[in-house]
């Protein structure tokens, strides 16, 4: 059967690699400039024609995002950048903007379009909008319902994308103007420093000095924080309702996050392709999830408005497991070359963590650095020699359980 695709986010070119590897069948990345996650390391146009080659040579697909909203200013920098990309063989561009939607029409009109999040499309008629101007695909709003998507879908031949895993905003589809008033950094210029995830305290106007906890627990309050949004377990009915490609958020999310969920939902796909009269959510799955960094998960919207729980009571990260290594190359010997990416022991027992969601514990023994030096901790961006599982790849991860606080 013809799955939806999987998309991935792809922060980096190592990002992207891993994204593919793990399962993903497109990736979107970012421009140095016009997208919306400007602390992302990002791709200049060298970079962006060698991601290409690799999407070329694995047969996925790359998208570009530039859809930051921009000024009148940066129209002829646009126009400029749009002809230095129109070379690269990459499979859409993902706009917001209806003025930079123009330019890529008039400046390269036989690419692909693709309509971000921010565009915040909530109904049929802004879809078909968009399509008669030539957009091939409408991400829509996560504040979509289930029912909502079968009324588009039923209602238009352009391709539907939704979110499916991810941080959510306190705002509609991220248009938040909190950051850009508080901070002088715009959310809608990829600059967002996530003030809705800050602790908040009451300030009387008479005594600006003295502020008051609002109490909403122990840990403070936050009145804005979100949720991350989870859809692992709603796979069949965003199936049956015809979505066309499932995304994960995480363009500023760690090369481990990435294999992590794409790893999962490419095997919730691939179950689901293979017996869907008979699909359920693997238990195994979402304890897969809960080892990445996250907050507490939801549904988000999916299911009606008035029964979404999408408030957080704080913004502290969730994950049982740390990312502590990557693996880099494989010895006939059964040693391999790992990076550090997280300190870690001789004596640990970690998990090596591959593509499949293939994973095997093991306990590690004495690592040498290359030039054959024992070591008693491995740092953050060491390379070291050690041994590893016989099953062990280039691109393995390295994860260990974290310690539990007493």
């Amino acid at each position: 059967m013809l799955l939806p695709e999987l998309l991935a986010p792809a922060g980096d070119y190592e990002k992207l690699v891993t994204a593919y590897a793990y399962g993903a069948d497109a990736a979107y990345v970012g421009f140095e400039r016009y997208g919306l996650r400007a602390m992302a390391a990002n791709f200049n146009v060298d970079e962006l024609a060698r991601a290409r080659d690799l999407a070329a040579r694995l047969d996925r697909r790359l998208y570009l995002t530039l859809n930051a909203y921009i000024d009148s200013a940066e129209c002829d920098v646009l126009a400029a950048d749009l002809e230095r990309l129109r070379g690269l063989d990459f499979d859409a561009y993902i706009v917001a903007d209806p003025g930079v939607l123009a330019l890529v029409r008039q400046l390269d009109p036989d690419r692909s379009v693709h309509l971000s999040t921010q565009a915040n499309t909530t109904n049929l008629e802004a879809v078909r909008f968009w399509q008669q101007n030539g957009v091939a695909r409408v991400n829509l709003a996560r504040e979509s319902t289930l029912a909502d998507l079968k009324a588009i879908r039923r209602g238009c031949t352009a391709e539907l994308e939704v979110f499916v895993h991810g941080a959510m905003c306190v705002a509609h589809s991220g248009r938040c103007l909190l950051s850009a008033a508080m901070t002088g950094r715009s959310a809608n210029r990829g600059a967002c420093t996530q003030p809705c995830r800050w602790n908040y305290h009451l300030v009387e106007a008479t005594r600006p000095h003295e502020s008051f906890p609002i109490e909403q627990d122990e840990h403070g309050t936050y009145l804005l924080n979100s949720r991350d949004l989870c859809l692992l377990e709603y796979l069949p009915e965003l199936i049956t309702a015809g979505v066309d490609s499932l995304k994960i958020e995480g363009r500023m999310k760690s090369l481990y996050y990435v294999a992590a969920t794409v790893s999962v939902y490419r095997a919730a796909l691939d179950s689901y392709a293979a017996d869907p009269q008979g699909w359920s959510c693997d238990p195994r799955w979402r304890d897969e999830l809960d080892k990445v960094s996250h907050r507490p998960y939801s549904s988000g919207f999916l299911f009606g408005r008035d029964d979404a729980n999408i408030h957080a009571d704080d913004s502290r990260y969730r994950r049982s497991y740390e990312f502590v290594g990557r693996v880099l190359a494989v010895d006939t010997d059964g040693r391999g070359l790992v990076e550090g990416r997280n300190r870690f022991f001789p004596g640990e027992q970690v998990e090596l963590f591959g593509p499949g969601l293939r994973h095997m514990e093991f306990t590690i023994e004495t690592p040498y650095t290359e030039a054959g030096e024992p070591l008693t901790v491995v740092q953050p961006n060491a390379r070291v020699m050690m041994p590893l599982p016989a099953s062990a790849a280039v691109g393995d991860l390295l994860r260990k359980a974290k310690a539990v606080s007493a």
